[in-house]
């Protein structure tokens, strides 16, 4: 009797044991917050080739696997990958060059010219690799780029496991990879060719903005990706002075109301900014689904003013969050910094503490950013079959304890250096506090001989 119950309970062990999924890696006991539905406790997140296979209670969810790496959460928060939707990456080697300007200022006699003596693709290499470790460590797994020689930003980016949107840079004076327009429009083509359908990366279209970029360019632009299925990312209406420049070319109109005239607008275009736009430019954005990708610190920086975000939604606008480039007009990546001066923005400017919430800006900085760079339906949320884009942010430091609110510990408490680990479609990136995929050391070391270079650049 003795032995038919050990072989009995033999087989059912080993029935169990095959029954098991094999998968990649195991997240278990954190508080899961999913963004696409309550919060999980005591929560477990399963990942098999890149994807997530299953999301739920720890209880439930462990004993269905076996997984080759498990990542144990307990007392951390496990929150879908951040999306930064409008930044200039390698421009972190121009961080702190010219801060305390205005906007105008700061791009013509500062900014355009340090980028025509410096930048190069050696340049954006380096600024890549620094901007990569940066976003990792804090906790940004998809980012929104416009930049110059932007296959190379791919290159690098894709080596440090990043996810994005990546824009080539148009405007209508020499530029530091194309110095003439047809150059730019050949050297897109070809970046188009050599990354469109990349499991990472989305190859994008970045004129510069309505007054730097002319009404037939854009909408040679506007033909090139709808004839290539391509994105576009412009800045609109981030200052007054944009507005005066578009008001005098333009009989009058403002910039959101410009590019609707002229047939640019559409759910494939991704405002940067948008400051300024008026109550008719919003109704309209929300009809032709433009999506638009707010940027607080910056605005605070250049003193631009401040979005209305809580107006754009209400319209039933796509509104995302970016932090800008990090030079000048804001100085980091940090995305939880972001969210947490986008809701104490709207708050102090609409004079109530209730405008929006630690959740409502936690969606921005995921799936609402996610939504607004056209990649809703595969990160943003932690659910099954999305990619598998993840952070895990340590709640015990001493900044975030006690936690009475997992959201508002995470917007309101918590910072870039609370995040322990960093995943981008399955791959882990940082596991607890370690990067795994970039030099760091030798980027900051790139990034002090730069600083010289650049000084003396700008005496010439």
């Amino acid at each position: 009797m003795l032995r038919r119950l050990f072989l009995l309970s033999a087989i059912t062990l080993a029935f169990t044991a095959t029954a098991a999924e094999k998968i990649d890696i195991l997240i278990t006991g954190g508080t899961v917050v999913t963004m696409a539905g309550p919060n999980l406790e005591n929560g477990s997140v399963a990942i098999r080739d890149g994807s997530i296979v299953a999301v739920g209670a720890s209880s439930e969810i462990d004993g269905k696997f076996s997984a080759k790496t498990v990542i144990r959460a307990g007392g951390h928060a496990v929150v879908p990958g951040f999306v930064n939707a409008h930044t200039h990456a390698p421009m972190v080697l121009f961080r702190g060059i010219a801060d305390d300007r205005d906007l105008m200022d700061w791009l013509t006699n500062y900014i355009f010219p340090a980028e025509a003596k410096n930048v190069d693709r050696e340049f954006v290499k380096w600024g890549m690799r620094l901007a990569a470790a940066e976003m990792i460590r804090s906790g940004t797994t998809t980012f929104g780029d416009m930049y110059y020689f932007e296959s190379d930003i791919a290159r690098e980016a894709k080596a440090a496991g990043l996810r994005g949107v990546l824009a080539q840079t148009f405007i209508d004076f020499p530029a530091p990879d194309n110095k003439t327009w047809d150059q730019m429009v050949a050297y897109m083509r070809e970046y188009a060719k050599q990354w469109k359908g990349d499991r990472l990366f989305t190859p994008a279209f970045a004129p510069h903005a309505p007054f730097t970029v002319s009404k037939e360019h854009l909408l040679q632009v506007r033909a090139m990706a709808s004839e290539l299925g391509l994105p576009i990312l412009i800045h609109v209406s981030e200052t007054k002075n944009e507005l005066q420049q578009v008001a005098e070319k333009q009989n009058g109109m403002t910039p959101g109301a410009y590019l609707d005239s002229i047939g640019f607008l559409g759910d494939d275009v991704v405002a940067a900014h948008g400051v300024h736009l008026t109550p008719d430019e919003l109704k309209t954005f929300a009809a032709k689904k433009t999506g638009v990708v707010h940027c607080p610190e910056s605005n605070q920086m250049l003193a631009s003013g401040v979005a209305p975000i809580v107006e754009m939604i209400k319209a039933g606008m796509e509104v995302g969050l970016g932090t800008d480039g990090p030079a000048g007009s804001n100085n980091n990546l940090d995305m939880l910094e972001e969210m947490a001066s986008a809701a104490r923005l709207q708050k102090v400017m609409r004079e109530d503490p209730k405008a929006i919430s630690a959740r409502e800006v936690l969606r921005l900085g995921t799936i609402g950013s996610a939504q607004v760079l056209g990649l809703g339906d595969k990160i943003g949320t932690l659910e099954p079959g999305k990619r598998a884009d993840v952070v895990i942010i340590d709640l015990q430091q001493a900044k975030t304890q006690p936690v009475y609110s997992v959201e508002s510990a995470i917007v309101y408490a918590a910072s870039g250096n609370s995040v322990v680990t960093t995943i981008v479609d399955g791959r882990i990136l940082m596991r607890r506090g370690e990067l795994l995929t970039v030099d760091e050391n030798a980027a900051v070391a790139k990034a002090k001989e730069y600083r010289q270079k650049i000084l003396d650049s700008l005496k010439k």
